[in-house]
């Protein structure tokens, strides 16, 4: 079985490509996790993951995600072999996303990060609660529920 679930925040932002020929988009980000532990000196160390999604969901990553943000990353674990242009042998690991969720929609995780992005704050309109109750509900009569 080969299953990885991981909670931190983007390192930077993320990456988007299109594959050529297919043109299948990709974006390639990286998550920073806090170890559960501290080390001699008191300080919680960080492991730095690299993550890849495909599809719509690459598209949304790439659109809504930005570094300092909260996510959730579920996926499995995928190593390849590549060669550098000095011929040098390199081995990478990432994490192939089967899903991202977004953990964190405020600008509370976007520390000084100067790249917010205006689709995030129209995105962000769109789900504002409407009415005067501060939860966004709003009270119904028993004549409109249908059951």
């Amino acid at each position: 079985m080969n299953q990885v679930i991981i909670i931190g925040r983007l390192t930077r932002d993320p990456e988007l490509r299109y594959i050529p020929g297919s043109g299948r988009p990709v974006a390639s980000f990286s998550v920073a996790v806090q170890r559960p532990f501290a080390n001699k000196d008191g300080v919680r160390e960080a492991d730095f993951f690299n993550v890849q999604s495909w599809g719509k969901q690459a598209e949304n990553c790439a659109n809504y995600l930005a570094k300092g943000r909260l996510v959730a990353v579920s996926g499995r674990l995928q190593t390849r072999k590549y060669q550098t242009q000095n011929g040098e042998n390199r081995v990478a690991t990432e994490i192939i996303s089967d899903r991202v969720e977004f953990l964190e929609w405020s600008d509370q995780g976007n520390k000084g990060s100067s790249n917010s992005s205006s689709n995030n704050n129209e995105f962000e309109k769109t789900f504002e609660p409407t009415g005067n109750d501060p939860d966004g509900f709003e009270a119904l009569d028993d004549d409109d529920i249908p059951f």
